[in-house]
């Protein structure tokens, strides 16, 4: 039986559907011999190899945090989508090595009409499937099953370019257009691998969430509870389905630490109800009078960088 959750459903269904349509572009290739043909399958090697890890990598990223993972396990999707770049670009270096071992051997092309049924049938699998992966992914907010979705659909412009290819050998009698379609789908999945790996680095590497941000900060700009005076060093990051945010509040020193628990709290859960992810959020509270004269014993707390440096 099929899971419940809808993203761990879409990635298990994907991986059984790329299956048979390895299986239907292998054929297309054993009937027609096109070197476009197997760089098309090739693709779809690496495609399932990719989405194995991806579901590996989603069902680790639902584990809760622990004693050696305080954060949770969610930037395994980081991971999941980098991997999944890099596999892609290993399949396009593949298709250009075949594509210039045709240019070298000559290229020989049978069975035209029974191969291209083979792909488009391929073709129309994939449009199905990445159609429902990605909507899935988009309505969930999971960039697993997002990355997944855009690979599968790139399945799609790769078999359909293949086709056309054969379609115009069949009518040119040209048969290196069968290489230089091969070309064309590598720099094309090439291209959509390096957006998938620079989402990767860029999420490693904490890059800011403009989405977040805007909501956040929007958040901050209203007017704010109770006796909150001011807010400064706001710093956030969102990983897999959580955002963590921390900021400094102030308030006027006659407040009471009861008062100002409260209205902290209460700002807490406004700026969880903007964002689309779960939130997890840190505050600091500061007297208004007194901050500057707290923060001198900070100074020279840490060892290279100072605190402003940080946020």
């Amino acid at each position: 039986m099929l899971s419940s959750d809808p993203v761990k459903r879409a990635l298990i269904i994907s991986l059984v559907v790329a299956s048979v349509s390895l299986a239907l572009k292998l054929s297309a290739f054993f009937v027609t011999g096109s070197s476009a043909a197997l760089s098309d399958s090739m693709e779809s090697v690496v495609h399932i190899f990719a989405v194995a890890f991806v579901v590996y990598g989603y069902y680790l990223s639902l584990k809760p945090a622990d004693d050696d993972h305080h954060y949770g396990h969610q930037r395994i999707e980081l991971l999941s989508v980098g991997a999944e770049g890099a596999i892609i670009i290993v399949a396009g270096i593949t298709i250009v090595y075949y594509a210039v071992q045709s240019m070298i051997t000559g290229v020989v092309i049978e069975n035209m009409g029974t191969g291209m049924v083979m792909l488009i049938g391929a073709a129309l699998i994939n449009l199905v499937l990445g159609s429902y992966v990605l909507r899935v992914g988009k309505k969930h907010n999971n960039m697993i099953a997002i990355s997944n979705g855009k690979h599968t659909l790139t399945d799609v412009w790769t078999s359909g370019g293949v086709v056309l290819a054969l379609v115009l050998i069949h009518f040119t009698g040209w048969v290196y257009i069968d290489i230089i379609v091969s070309l064309l789908i590598a720099g094309y999945i090439s291209w959509e691998a390096w957006k998938l790996l620079t989402f990767s680095v860029k999420g490693i590497m904490d890059t800011r969430n403009p989405e977040a941000d805007e909501a956040i900060r929007a958040e901050l700009n209203k007017k704010l509870p109770g006796q909150i005076i001011d807010w400064h060093h706001l710093r956030h990051r969102t990983s897999g389905n959580t955002t963590w945010v921390e900021l400094h509040l102030v308030f006027s020193d006659s407040i009471s630490l009861h008062e100002a628990h409260a209205d902290a709290t209460l700002l807490e859960r406004r700026i969880i109800d903007s964002l689309k992810t779960d939130a997890i959020i840190t505050m600091h509270l500061e007297p208004y009078d007194a901050h500057d004269e707290d923060h001198k014993i900070l100074k020279g707390a840490n060892k290279r960088t100072g605190l402003d440096d940080f946020a």
